[in-house]
């Protein structure tokens, strides 16, 4: 009989510790690593995205692209190695960029609503698939027209919104550039850019006058590409697809049309190339009412943070932005 309660009571034990085992585990959080690509259709067409991440729980993070029609997925490991452990980033070639245009051509003509629209659209994509209430949302440059308009719109949405070098009064950015450039050719004697900078009428009308403004200010930054005949046949086949919608995307000044964000914004900007035109984002900044926000220079960096600091920018969003969402 001793023996039988023996028995017993180890079948007890034995039972007791799978199932203490058994709880440990649910209790703990496993990190399940995502690395994938998706095809969705987003404003009727086949658009593509590209997740990552060391752990599906962690918080979402989309970049939105510039250009527009630059893809940022060929270089987007250089900067992202440090938030994937943080984050799912997302990566998103919009309609007529990357993979997205290799799948289908937009049947629509491009329209800074029709890519707002395919942004509202992925976002509320991500939050369903991932069950989540909220994301973090970046833009570079062109994205910025995605990225504000979101913001404005469903700022509940957002955990917080990062523009880097945002656009945020193009016609005053546009005027301050071409002062500069002009000045610096004179002061270099270079004979070709004041030649040609003085074929540029403002505000840029036609595509010419978006062209020689952005060569000068590519070679005036050290970028030596843009001094190739081959720089002026790619510049003119993207003008030809994306210009008409810049022309009209540009007109918008947010000191007119945005001056709260009901969600917490953070600014990111280089001034590496001491450009005056970095300082309209600066006074936008100050200027605009917001529940939390802040702006973080790049001494450094010119327009693409991403290539030149990527580790600072990286630090920046998991040191400073990630911490102050959850406070």
């Amino acid at each position: 009989m001793c023996l039988h309660r023996k028995q017993l009571l180890t079948v007890f034990l034995f039972i007791s510790s799978i199932a203490i085992g058994k709880a440990a585990l649910l209790d703990k959080k496993i990190s399940i690593k995502i690395d994938t690509t998706e095809v969705l259709k987003i404003g009727g067409i086949k658009q593509f995205i590209k997740l990552q991440g060391a752990d599906q729980t962690k918080p979402l993070l989309l970049f939105l692209h510039g250009g527009p029609g630059t893809s940022l997925i060929p270089v987007a490991d250089t900067f992202t190695d440090k938030l994937k452990a943080e984050f799912v980033v997302v990566q998103w070639d919009q309609r007529e960029a990357g993979e997205t245009l290799k799948l289908n051509p937009s049947p629509e003509k491009l329209s800074l609503v029709l890519l707002q629209n395919d942004t509202d659209e992925l976002i509320k994509y991500l939050l369903k698939k991932f069950n989540r209430k909220k994301l973090f949302l970046v833009s570079h440059s062109f994205g910025s027209m995605l990225g504000f308009n979101f913001a404005v719109k469903h700022p509940e949405l957002l955990y917080a919104y990062i523009p880097i070098s945002g656009i945020v009064d193009q016609r005053k950015s546009e005027q301050l550039t071409m002062e500069m450039l002009n000045k610096w050719a004179q002061e270099t004697k270079n004979d070709t850019a004041v030649k040609e900078l003085a074929l540029v009428k403002l505000p840029f009308e036609n595509e010419d006058d978006l062209f020689y403004s952005q060569k000068w200010l590519f070679i005036h930054n050290g970028v030596d590409f843009a001094k190739e005949a081959s720089f002026k046949v790619k510049y003119h086949d993207w003008l030809a697809i994306w210009f008409p919608m810049w022309k009209q995307s540009v007109k918008n000044n947010l000191f007119k049309t945005l001056p709260v964000l009901k969600c917490p914004v953070y600014f990111i900007e280089g001034i590496g190339d001491q450009q005056k035109s970095h300082y309209i984002v600066e006074d936008y900044y100050r200027f605009l009412k917001a529940p939390k926000k802040n702006m973080f220079w790049f001494e450094k960096s010119g327009h693409t943070v991403f290539n030149s600091e990527p580790e600072k920018l990286q630090q920046v969003i998991i040191d400073e932005i990630l911490p102050a969402a959850f406070q």
